[in-house]
């Protein structure tokens, strides 16, 4: 079962843990560049495809959290009970989450 992190923590990953991961990406790969190490290579195509796999999945989230949001908008006109600042929260949650995710996983694998 997948755990689920705030926002909030969502978006402490990206600002801590993503310098540590680039650094030690960067360390790789010019270790790939000096060695000709075929294993560092592999991590700056992991970087690559990763990249553009979160991407891909943060257009999907945020296209069903404004679907979501739209449906939820409708009937909250419909009581007058509207929350649009909440709202705005969850969309941008949704954008980030794919990215946190993977900065956290990359975190934890690079550190080892």
């Amino acid at each position: 079962m997948a755990k689920h992190h705030s926002f909030t923590s969502d978006l402490i990953a990206l600002w801590f843990q993503a310098p540590m991961v680039i650094a030690a990406r960067t360390q790789a790969m010019a270790v790939a560049a000096m060695t000709g190490s075929t294993t560092d290579y592999v991590e700056a195509s992991r970087m690559v495809t990763e990249k553009m796999a979160a991407a891909a999945e943060s257009v999907a989230a945020v296209n069903v959290a404004l679907v979501k949001e739209g449906m939820g908008a409708a009937a909250a006109l419909a009581t007058g009970k509207m929350n649009s600042a909440a709202a705005h929260n969850r969309i941008a949650a949704a954008v980030v989450r794919p990215y946190a995710k993977r900065v956290r996983a990359n975190a934890r694998r690079l550190a080892k």
